[in-house]
């Protein structure tokens, strides 16, 4: 995301009320909804010891060109073959994000090549992806020196222990689709948070954390609520989303203040306060390797006290909601899935959102589970309503599936590891 032409990036912020309107602007992009993508995390292990520490000069080794300049200083970045880009997460963890696409089966077709390129690439140094959502066998360790990282995880250590784990041990699968309509944002909006809960219970696989059981079937979803709430928890959905949205990335911490080599933010400075004039006059004085008088502001930002268009830009990116706005609808919530795991729940919410009638039908299953977020990451399907939510949403994605076009097999063969999945829960549950 970055600053629009009406809004150049270095232009200074005023006021929390200008900051408010941008953000309402850029996050949510009106039209209609055409576009699919994902984005697949893993974490990455030693393929003949999974506890072993992950060393960054050998991830290094194994991306190569694909590297990106927070792991290499300098590399040029180069796409995987379908198009893909790799980033590399503090832990190591590494992902695979191609461009967006209105064709649901190329979208499935380019990122299954890109990702068995990944492995190929992974494995040829003696590394393979991780299979869970949360680093099962290793403490977070963080292996990104870059100043974003450091001052998250200072900011983040401070809340607890929930946000190194997010940070060094988590993966996630997204999956973005398009807002939509200006009459339809509100509904789509709502629908991606409904089906949260159901979703989550359906694709939790992290329940153990550095050798232990956690007690939650998805401890990466304890982990993301848990690092800096209330806002990497689900919102309130009254009201319009863009400008709830908004208000909430104005409330939020500022976690990195890019000035300097230092880039920890003053402790309770919100972006709002900040956009209001917090750090007048304060020059920064007494920041480790701040110089505004020099412009050295780390990342070509003009020095003062005041945030630039391009600063909100970056705070944005700093702030992990289930569902995260972005111009599109980026779901955050899902565990990473092994293997080619990954496809089933892409294609279930991209059926589930087809249309809009669907997407109401959808809303009525996943109601009995809405707002149970807690229950689903604790008790997975091992929660009634989840699973009663689940199993609906489940059969009547299944029975939608050829509205996004991918063929019989495929639907055939997502259709019966969906099914599978909440008839063995419901099997066991009544034995």
């Amino acid at each position: 995301m970055t600053a629009s032409r009406e809004f150049p990036a270095t232009t200074p912020i005023g006021s929390r009320v200008e900051a408010e309107g941008y953000v309402a602007m850029v996050c949510f992009k009106h039209g209609p909804p055409q576009l699919h993508g994902v984005e697949l995390e893993w974490t990455v292990h030693h393929a003949d010891d999974l506890h072993r520490p992950l060393d960054a000069a050998q991830l290094s080794n194994a991306l190569g060109v694909h590297a990106p300049a927070t792991l290499v200083r300098g590399s040029p970045q180069l796409p995987l073959n379908r198009g893909s880009l790799v980033t590399v997460e503090p832990g190591g963890q590494v992902e695979i994000s191609g461009p967006a696409s209105a064709s649901v089966p190329r979208l499935i077709e380019d990122t299954a090549a890109d990702a068995a390129e990944l492995t190929s690439l992974l494995a040829a140094e003696g590394l393979r992806p991780g299979q869970f959502g949360l680093d099962a066998f290793r403490p977070p360790r963080r292996i990104l020196t870059v100043p974003r990282y450091a001052a998250m995880e200072r900011a983040f250590a401070q809340l607890g222990p929930h946000g190194p784990r997010m940070m060094c041990s988590t993966a996630g699968l997204q999956v973005c689709l398009d807002a939509g309509e200006a009459d339809q944002t509100a509904l789509r909006w709502r629908a991606l948070h409904d089906f949260g809960p159901a979703l989550v219970g359906l694709f939790a696989n992290s329940r153990r954390r550095e050798g232990s059981d956690t007690g939650w079937a998805s401890a990466r979803t304890e982990a993301t609520f848990g690092t800096c709430a209330p806002f990497t928890e689900p919102p309130p959905l009254d009201g319009d989303p863009a400008e709830a949205w908004a208000r909430t990335a104005m409330d939020a911490p500022v976690l990195c203040l890019r000035r300097g080599d230092n880039w920890d933010a003053p402790p309770g400075l919100t972006f709002g306060a900040w956009a209001d004039g917090a750090l007048d006059g304060s020059n920064l004085a007494g920041r480790p390797g701040a110089n505004p008088g020099d412009g050295n502001t780390g990342d070509g930002e003009p020095p003062g006290d005041r945030p630039t268009y391009a600063d909100l830009d970056y705070h944005l990116s700093t702030l992990f909601p289930p569902v995260r706005p972005r111009g599109y609808l980026e779901v955050r919530y899902l565990d990473a899935q092994s293997g080619d795991g990954w496809i089933a729940p892409t294609l279930l919410l991209s059926a589930l959102m087809s249309d809009p009638a669907v997407t109401d039908q959808a809303l009525a299953a996943a109601a009995p589970a809405a707002g149970r977020w807690f229950p689903a990451a604790r008790e997975g399907l091992d929660d009634k309503p989840v699973l009663q939510a689940a199993r609906d949403l489940v059969a009547l994605a299944t029975t939608n599936l050829s509205r996004i076009g991918v063929d019989q097999d495929l639907i055939t063969e997502v259709g019966d590891r969906l099914h599978c999945i909440v008839d063995d829960t419901h099997r066991r549950r009544a034995s």
